[in-house]
């Protein structure tokens, strides 16, 4: 469309209510963002001119210069991720080369920060609250890291590297939903499809229906197929599981693992390009590698710190991870198989032998995790421990996608307090996979009014098929439960400082801490059995089944605790000791790794990296061990309700609010060690985890 519309009718430029996902388009954009760019440059110059040294006099105006790109370009980022299409990538682009140097621009502002130095050594400095003295302190320390220091020819190149990085970024994001979209498999034999469950007959049946160059007059049926496999996980992971057609495993595996590695959407590239600017930058700001600079914001010291916390998981986990392989290659030769294990073999028959140990399928939990039963017993969970109270709202609300809901949350006193939009089924056509919590709006003070926090929850889950609701893989489940904790963390802060309210301001590795305790939930056999009701009958998962999802939770927690281990460790590496222009490749440094940290033999053409957006195209660049590190907190935090005995109600709600009024009320206002503390009455002890995942 080349339509242009009147500012007046722009719907990026609402400055109330709920943003307006119905009427966003693309050509709205880059007016939006130019009359935006005009009048906070304006502002901008404006704060220059009169920047004090006290809250009111600059941090409050710098709060209020960031409101209204909450309600422009952050509904426009969530778009690129849910509803992608060529002419938003484009407007998006078009404009994100001005929106960085903007962004700089505010980082490098001499006089706003020689204001905040003075601020920080005036007399009223005691008079601020923990939250003010944090964002003021992490305001310099930001600054400092986008090139406050610099000038002249430096200062040039460090902007110049940022606008880069930042359309490297997007491309390898956009190279990887492209690639994994292009893939496709079908099955047309069904004899290829025996060993398939329903539910993956039926998925790859919708999904052929849905596929651009199906062949006009053919209609899949789940029985008849033709049958899609597609890379996109809610197929490929069953796949991988129940094909009994070891070709087919291998045709689709290797493709999963050479996503966005070759012709025009290869990562390959960019990857080099993306960690020699990042290093180069590092070096600008007096750091050694890019590792230091991101650690300068995270709650581990130091890369050795790092290093010695994945070591003691290592060493830990590794004949765990040798043991589980060693049992896979008996198990699967008993059964006939006369080749060795290799990596599309490995959740085929891992599955086979959970089956056979567990005696029970992800199929037969199916039924009973219904996403409304699951959201019911979520919803409860969180009002029993947290004294929350979660309802749907039906009207008003705008959304992007049919499948998108509502939610409302309120406090114990019944008053509304946050929100948030749940976007539940995987659509790869136009939604990046994973699942992933944002805010949408974060909580602060506006025109002397509390805005409440509205967060946006995405998931990739199994959708409806034919007359059946979403059936979700247990794994779903425990999905919803993080991507929650997530929300919990920004909907329940009580900060009205917008930089330290819900996860603004949380040291990146501290993070997951809310979102993995959640997940602790889903083996608890109240809250379990709470949501498990089968979809037709209503009748409770069976105990035994409950038991042996429990037993089973440490199945192979070996090899998990390895691959994340391998995948930080990688991750750390490319960006402290590799050299983008030296003999090594990317690849040559995860082969290296993972002869440590795998319990098979990496294959030559694995080109994974091409893939990993976390760290290229998200924000875990050297800091994918948040996720080990957090999981040590996370773990460590439950270990505290199960202290106070998990069917207790009341020390569970006595727990529960301590947990809410600490971790997730003050969020980015308090150091997380100090909050931890402050919860646990000690600092955390990586113990629980390993006795959680059964390697104690």
């Amino acid at each position: 469309m080349n339509q242009q519309p009147n500012l007046e009718d722009n719907p990026l430029l609402v400055s109330e209510g709920f943003p307006r996902f119905d009427r966003i388009e693309p050509f709205h954009i880059q007016p939006a963002i130019q009359s935006l760019l005009e009048q906070s440059k304006a502002d901008l110059k404006k704060i220059e001119a009169q920047a004090e040294p006290s809250w009111e006099g600059l941090m409050q105006p710098l709060e209020e210069l960031n409101h209204p790109w909450e309600r422009s370009w952050g509904p426009v980022g969530h778009l690129l991720g849910v509803k992608n299409t060529p002419e938003l990538r484009e407007a998006y682009e078009s404009v994100l080369p001005d929106i960085v140097a903007f962004s700089l621009s505010v980082k490098q502002s001499k006089p706003i920060y020689e204001a905040m130095k003075s601020l920080r050594t005036s007399s009223t400095w005691n008079e601020l609250n923990n939250a003010q003295q944090r964002i003021i302190d992490k305001s310099l320390l930001s600054a400092e890291l986008a090139g406050i220091g610099l000038a002249g020819d430096q200062l040039e190149r460090f902007n110049e590297i940022a606008t880069e990085l930042s359309r490297l970024a997007t491309q390898f994001s956009n190279n990887v939903l492209d690639a994994t979209k292009a893939f496709s498999l079908i099955i047309t034999d069904a004899k290829d499809t025996e060993g398939f469950p329903d539910s993956l007959k039926q998925l790859t049946a919708q999904s052929y229906n849905s596929w651009d160059q199906k062949e006009a007059e053919t209609e899949a049926t789940p029985e008849a197929g033709p049958w899609r496999i597609s890379l996109d996980f809610p197929c490929f992971g069953p796949f991988m599981q129940h094909c009994r057609n070891r070709a087919l495993r291998e045709n689709v595996y290797r493709a999963y693992i050479t996503r966005a590695s070759e012709g025009e959407l290869d990562n390959t590239p960019l990857i080099p390009q993306i960690l020699k600017l990042r290093q180069e930058k590092a070096k600008l700001l007096g750091y050694a590698n890019f590792a230091e600079v991101s650690l300068a914001e995270k709650m581990a010291p130091c890369i050795e710190a790092v290093l010695e916390m994945e070591e003691r998981l290592r060493t830990a986990s590794y004949e765990a991870g040798q043991q589980d392989l060693k049992d896979l290659q008996t198990f699967a030769a008993e059964q006939g198989e006369i080749e060795p294990i290799i990596q599309w073999d490995f959740a085929f028959w891992s599955e086979r032998l959970r089956e056979k140990r567990f005696n029970y399928t992800d199929e037969e939990l199916r039924p009973y995790f219904s996403l409304e039963k699951v959201l019911d017993g979520l919803f409860q969970l969180v009002n029993r421990i947290f004294g929350i109270t979660v309802s749907p709202v039906k009207e008003g609300v705008p959304v992007w996608n049919e499948d998108v809901r509502y939610f409302s949350i309120a406090n114990e006193e019944g008053k509304t307090v946050a929100g948030f939009y749940l976007d539940p089924y995987a659509r790869p056509e136009d939604k990046r996979g994973g699942a992933w919590m944002d805010d949408c709006l974060g909580r602060k003070i506006v025109s002397g009014n509390v805005q409440i926090p509205v967060a946006h929850l995405v998931c990739n889950s199994t959708p409806p098929v034919g007359t059946s609701p979403s059936l979700m893989t247990f794994r779903e489940v425990e999905t919803l439960f993080h991507e929650f904790g997530h929300g919990l963390q920004h909907m329940l802060t009580t900060i009205n400082e917008a930089d330290a309210a819900g996860i603004n301001g949380v040291e990146w590795d501290a993070v997951e801490l809310a979102s993995q305790f959640m997940e602790n939930w889903c083996y608890h056999k109240p809250t379990l059995l709470g949501m498990a009701k089968h979809y037709q009958t209503g009748k409770t998962l069976p105990d035994d089944l409950f038991e042996k999802i429990v037993a089973a939770r440490n199945y192979q927690a070996g090899t998990q605790m390895l691959r994340q281990i391998q995948f930080g460790v990688v991750d750390l590496k490319l960006h402290s000791e590799f050299d983008p222009d030296g003999p090594q490749s990317i690849f040559d440094v995860q082969r290296e790794v993972s002869q440590t940290t795998s319990v098979l033999p990496m294959l030559p053409e694995d080109r994974f990296l091409c893939s990993f957006q976390h760290i290229f195209a998200g924000g875990y660049s050297a800091g994918y061990f948040s996720y080990k590190w957090a999981e040590v907190l996370s773990a460590d935090a439950f270990s505290a309700f199960e202290e106070a005995g998990l069917d207790d109600e009341r020390t569970v709600a006595e727990t529960g609010r301590r947990f809410r009024d600490t971790i997730l009320a003050q969020g980015g206002s308090r150091h997380p060690m100090e909050l931890f503390k402050e919860f646990r009455g000690r600092e955390p002890s990586p113990e629980p985890l390993l006795r959680h995942t059964g390697l104690i």
